[in-house]
C-alpha cells in the first residue's frame, strides 16, 4: 500500500465506466484487483445501459448501476428540463453513501471533465480517485495521466486500483458466461453445421463510434474464402447490418455463416469462446474476444494500438497494422483528435488481405 492510499480503508466504492463495451471490459482487471482486496467492501459499477448486460452475474462487483445518460447528452444539456432526471438519479447515487469513487475515464473533453466532476462531487464521497491530465486535480487521490498509449488503458486502471492499495496477480479480463449461453450457442452452431467444428469469426465493424475504423468489406470476403481454401475453416460473421455484414455477405466467393443480429451479448461471447480465431478491427467485439481468451488477429488503422491493442496475457494475439507515419492519428497524447481519420484512411486502404491472412495463417498454426 502506498502513502496515498495508507489513510483509505473503503467500505462502499462507486466505480465509473460510462462508455462503451470494449473499455468496460478493460476496467474488469482493476475490479478484480480491488474484490480481491476488499472482499467484504461493496463495489457497484456506474455504467451506460447498452453495456449493462456485459457484467451480468460478475462476482466482480456487487451491483451494475445504469445511467441514464442519453437523457441528457447532446443539445440537451443545454435544456434546463433534461436535467431535472438527472438531479433525482444523483440524490438517490448520494443516497447510497458512497465514502469512495474511484473514476475509470480520462479527462479529455471540457464537457466531458466538467459532468464528471458534477458527478463524483454530487455523490459526496471523501475520496475521489482518477487519471489527472492537468486537470484532475480535484481528485482527492489523482494519478498520473501520460497520455493515450503511453500506457495501455488495462494498466491505467490497474493503477488507480493500487492508489487504493488493491492488486491481483490475476489481470485478464472478466466476461461471465452461463452454461445456458453456451448451450443456446452449441445450438445454434449444430444448425449450421459447425457442431464440433473450427470456425474463424469476423467482426467487420466497429461499432457506430468510429466508423473509420473498418477494414473494407470485401477485403473480410476475400480473407475468408482464402481461410477456407486453405484450412477448411468456415467464417462467422456477428455484428449488426449497420456493422457492413451485408456487404461482406454480398462480396463473398465461399459459404459465410451470418449469425449478425441474432445473438444476445452473453451469447456471442460464449460463441467467440468457442471460435478457432476471431479477426476484426477496434472495436468491443474484439475486447469480448480477448475476454474469452479467443486467439485474435485485430486490425488497427487511425486509432491507438498502443492504448486498446487487444489484453490478452493468457491468449495468444496479433495487431495488424501498417505503421504509416500518420498512424494513429486518433486518442493520441491527451486529445481525442482525429477520432474518424482522415479522408484516404490510407492506413487501413492500403491493409492488404495477404498482410492479415499471415496473422491469421501463425496463430491457425499454433506458431
Amino acid at each position: 500500500m502506498t502513502d496515498s492510499s495508507s489513510n483509505l480503508q473503503p467500505k462502499r466504492i462507486l466505480a465509473i465506466k460510462l462508455a462503451d463495451l470494449g473499455d468496460v471490459l478493460n476496467v474488469t482487471p482493476a475490479l478484480r484487483a480491488l474484490r480481491e482486496s476488499f472482499p467484504l467492501v461493496q463495489i457497484d459499477l456506474l455504467v451506460n445501459p447498452h453495456t449493462a448486460a456485459l457484467l451480468a452475474g460478475s462476482q466482480l462487483i456487487d451491483h451494475v448501476i445504469e445511467l441514464p445518460k442519453t437523457s441528457f447528452e447532446g443539445g440537451r444539456v443545454f435544456h434546463p428540463a433534461s436535467w431535472l432526471p438527472l438531479i433525482k438519479y444523483v440524490r438517490s447515487l448520494r443516497a447510497q453513501e458512497y465514502d469512495t469513487v474511484i473514476n475509470f475515464h480520462h479527462l479529455t473533453t471540457p464537457l466531458g471533465r466538467a459532468k464528471q466532476q458534477i458527478l463524483i462531487t454530487a455523490t459526496g464521497a471523501r475520496a475521489t480517485v482518477g487519471l489527472d491530465n492537468g486537470h484532475g486535480r480535484w481528485f482527492s487521490h489523482p494519478v498520473a495521466d501520460a497520455g493515450f498509449g503511453a500506457k495501455r488503458e488495462v494498466e491505467y486502471w490497474l493503477d488507480l486500483a493500487q492508489t487504493l492499495g488493491a492488486s491481483s496477480s490475476d489481470t485478464s479480463l472478466d466476461l461471465p458466461v452461463s452454461v445456458d449461453d453456451e448451450r443456446e450457442v452449441a445450438d445454434i452452431l449444430a444448425r449450421h453445421g459447425l457442431a464440433s467444428q473450427p470456425f474463424v469469426v469476423m467482426h467487420p465493424g466497429s461499432g457506430g463510434f468510429s466508423l473509420a475504423r473498418r477494414w473494407d468489406a470485401p477485403k473480410f470476403a476475400a480473407l475468408a474464402a482464402e481461410i477456407e481454401r486453405r484450412h477448411g475453416i468456415a467464417s462467422v460473421l456477428v455484428g449488426t447490418a449497420d456493422d457492413n455484414v451485408p456487404a461482406v455477405i454480398a462480396a463473398a466467393a465461399s459459404p459465410i455463416v451470418d449469425l449478425s443480429s441474432q445473438l444476445s451479448l452473453k451469447q456471442l461471447a460464449a460463441l467467440l469462446g468457442q471460435a478457432a480465431l476471431f479477426v476484426g478491427a477496434d472495436s468491443g467485439v474484439m475486447h469480448m474476444a480477448a475476454a474469452m481468451r479467443t486467439p485474435i488477429v485485430a486490425i488497427f488503422g487511425p486509432t491507438n494500438h498502443l492504448a486498446w491493442a487487444p489484453w490478452t496475457p493468457h491468449s495468444p494475439s496479433r495487431v495488424v497494422r501498417l505503421g504509416i507515419s500518420c498512424s494513429p492519428c486518433a486518442y493520441v497524447n491527451h486529445s481525442v483528435a482525429w477520432r474518424n481519420g482522415c479522408p484516404e484512411r490510407a492506413c487501413l486502404a492500403d491493409l492488404a488481405v495477404d498482410h492479415v491472412l499471415m496473422a491469421c495463417e501463425e496463430l491457425l498454426s499454433g506458431d
